[in-house]
């Protein structure tokens, strides 16, 4: 539908036109007096606003000219301005300059209209106007739009260099846009992804996370979600803050790390557990990568089988009596009696012998799960003394 004439005579059009540069002039001075983020702006970019003012003062007069004709303020006023002016001054920004221009150019061009045109000089700036702020939403959605897109491949970058465990300077850089140039305490989280996931269930993840405080980049990997969380305290109830993005299944969480340099060890740990956890069906949802080392250490994972065997073995390889006892009371079902019988000890012996088990490790064999751990820690251990012999002859 065709825009309604304007109605404005030929020599009103031609007495605006003529003040066109003191209308621009008088913008820019009224922007600097009033708005405390224009002054701030480096040189140039000031350039670049007013540039804008005296750019849209000019389309209007030439849109006067045209009676309202072939208004398209995104072209025409917004797209001479370089694209990152949109990140060098906000959306408010922007509508605090197209009020102060309008209300400049309003006041000045009413003066400059004869009585009978003033009313529809005013309607004529403020369907300007208004159309003006609808170009700018406009701009700034896209423009959005665009650094939503760009920050998403980023954030998948970033993501993906942590598992392959590239935590080089570039890395570092690339995290640094995304504002996580200072985060500390990260924990790295694995689970299912949703059917036919994509950027939404990131975007859901994002949600969450600012909810409960934390930072995060995350990325789908075909069936699963990575997720690297900062400013983590417990990692297991950062985890459970995101948890209903993750679809049904295991939920793994790797250890706390300091910074994002260090999160390759947490991530590798997650993705263990996560490729064991089939293993421990009843696992708790989130669960600890630590707290299946057993299932770890069964797929090949080399540093579970090392924190068992230097965190549980060794240890009681340290004290005979203790190694002894602990291979004995797994062997024979976890029956003190059997237990002592096995070792020609009093019952007494072998409970005494279980409690200090229990205070040197932390762990309670009469526990089924403290059980398991213990026992494919001790397997390993044998192995490693006996590929140890085997190397020195």
């Amino acid at each position: 539908m065709p825009s309604p004439r304007l109605h404005l005579s030929g020599a009103t059009v031609r007495t605006i036109s003529a003040a066109a540069g003191a209308l621009g002039a008088a913008a820019v001075s009224r922007l600097d007096a009033t708005h405390e983020w224009f002054g701030k702006l480096p040189a140039e970019q000031r350039s670049w606003v007013g540039l804008l003012a005296h750019t849209g003062i000019a389309d209007f007069i030439e849109w006067l000219a045209r009676d309202g004709e072939g208004l398209d303020v995104r072209a025409d006023v917004f797209g001479r301005a370089p694209r990152d002016l949109t990140r060098s001054i906000s959306l408010a920004q922007t509508l605090d300059l197209v009020r102060t221009v309008v209300d400049v150019v309003e006041e000045e061009i009413v003066a400059l209209s004869p009585a009978r045109e003033q009313a529809a000089t005013r309607e004529a700036v403020l369907r300007y106007s208004r159309e003006v702020a609808f170009g700018a939403a406009h701009v700034y959605a896209h423009a959005a739009e665009v650094r939503g897109a760009w920050d998403a491949r980023l954030e998948s970058v970033v993501v993906d260099a942590v598992l392959r465990g590239e935590a080089d300077q570039s890395m570092h850089s690339r995290a640094a846009a995304l504002g996580w140039g200072t985060v500390q305490d990260v924990a790295v989280v694995v689970g299912p992804a949703p059917t036919a996931a994509d950027q939404g269930v990131v975007a859901e993840l994002h949600r969450a996370a600012r909810r409960a405080g934390l930072h995060l980049l995350a990325s789908v990997q075909g069936r699963r979600i990575v997720a690297i969380v900062g400013g983590v305290g417990d990692p297991l109830a950062a985890a459970g803050a995101l948890l209903e993005s993750f679809a049904e299944g295991p939920v793994v969480v790797g250890p706390k790390v300091p910074h994002l340099f260090a999160s390759g060890r947490s991530a590798r740990a997650a993705q263990s557990g996560y490729a064991a956890a089939p293993a421990r069906p009843d696992a708790p949802r989130p669960v600890a990568a630590d707290d299946l080392l057993p299932e770890r250490a069964l797929i090949g994972d080399g540093p579970a089988r090392n924190r068992l065997v230097g965190h549980v073995f060794r240890p009681l390889a340290q004290a005979p009596q203790l190694l002894e006892t602990a291979a004995a009371y797994l062997e024979r079902g976890r029956g003190v009696e059997a237990t002592a019988r096995a070792l020609f000890v009093h019952p007494n012996t072998v409970r005494y012998r279980l409690g200090v088990i229990t205070r040197t490790l932390g762990v309670d064999l009469a526990d089924p799960r403290d059980a398991l751990t213990v026992h494919v820690a001790l397997l390993l251990g044998r192995l490693a003394d006996a590929n140890a012999r085997r190397s020195t002859h």
